[in-house]
């Protein structure tokens, strides 16, 4: 049998990162496995203006490369790769990584979420030139600022992200497939009633505009009912229809919801002792890097008072 690390963090975003400071703290030495985005969602955000301590805003990229270097200051291992399968029925746990057995006293699951997206070619090409995933990370950026902007979705978070943005724009229009939203009833009563939004009902994105011009400046719009399109000018292309939690993984493992988010027992402790779970994989509320980072924390510390027990 190989070396049992004592806490294998699997995932390196927010949640991820900081677990790994904390246990690194606590001497446990944790390895984090990177998985194939290092540094998690935030990484694709180009400001993040809602972390605390960053007056002036901050490349996403750069705070997460400040979290890796912090945490391997105090003892973390950090290793590129990914997760190819687990087996949390007996401990030490057993990790395949690339096809390589890791084994661990504690596991913390910080796998995150992943975006939905339309499937259109124009909206990969233009991520990150005007096609965004996040109205309260990206919606004050400049580029925006009095700008039409165009919300795609028809759910509590479609309609937040609409109401955040009209601070910032010059008209929303919410594009939503149906002819009715399934938000909730005061969300709903809140949008229709906004002088700032503009519904277009019936409609889906069937292009955004424009790859030559390598921003986003129009979304040609296709009605589901008469299959009729239009074009409506805008800035910015917010995307929100959904996320999708990263635990296919875990299926069979530990109790996931309906939706695919991890149940938690209490705190962040799954269903099998010494297993837990932080961050965006279960969390379908909030979603944020802060939130992200305290539940690291979390896990951090009851993955130590687990492993206190088991000595």
């Amino acid at each position: 049998m190989g070396e049992i690390r004592n806490v294998v963090i699997i995932g390196s975003g927010c949640a991820g990162l900081t677990a790994a400071i904390y246990t690194a703290r606590a001497d446990l030495k944790p390895l984090v496995l990177t998985g194939l985005v290092p540094g998690g969602l935030l990484t694709t955000t180009n400001v993040v203006e809602n972390y605390p301590g960053f007056p002036e805003g901050i490349d996403g990229y750069e705070l997460m490369s400040r979290m890796q270097k912090q945490a391997e200051r105090f003892g973390a291992e950090i290793r590129f790769g990914t997760v190819d399968s687990v087996n949390f029925s007996a401990s030490p746990f057993s990790i395949s990584v690339d096809d390589e057995p890791v084994l661990a006293r504690s596991v913390i699951i910080a796998t995150g979420a992943s975006h939905r997206h339309l499937g259109l070619e124009s909206e990969k090409l233009l991520d990150k030139k005007g096609v965004t995933y996040c109205a309260t990370c990206d919606g004050a950026l400049p580029m925006f600022r009095n700008q039409p902007l165009v919300v795609v979705g028809g759910g509590d978070t479609a309609l937040e992200e609409a109401l955040y943005l009209t601070r910032y724009a010059s008209r929303v229009h919410l594009i939503h497939r149906r002819d009715k939203l399934r938000a909730s009833k005061i969300m709903q009563e809140r949008v229709l009633a906004h002088e700032k939004i503009q519904m277009e009902w019936n409609s889906v994105v069937d292009e955004i505009l424009d790859v030559k011009q390598d921003k986003v400046t129009a979304v040609r719009l296709r009605d589901t009912a008469t299959n009729q399109t239009r074009e409506i000018p805008c800035a910015g292309v917010f995307m929100a229809i959904g996320l999708t939690p990263n635990t296919a993984l875990f299926k069979g493992q530990i109790d996931l919801r309906e939706d695919g988010y991890i149940t938690l027992q209490h705190g962040t402790q799954t269903r099998v002792p010494g297993v837990f779970a932080c961050g965006d994989v279960a969390d379908p509320e909030y979603r944020q890097a802060i939130t992200s980072a305290g539940s690291g924390c979390a896990a951090a510390i009851e993955a130590f008072k687990y492993l206190a027990t088991q000595t």
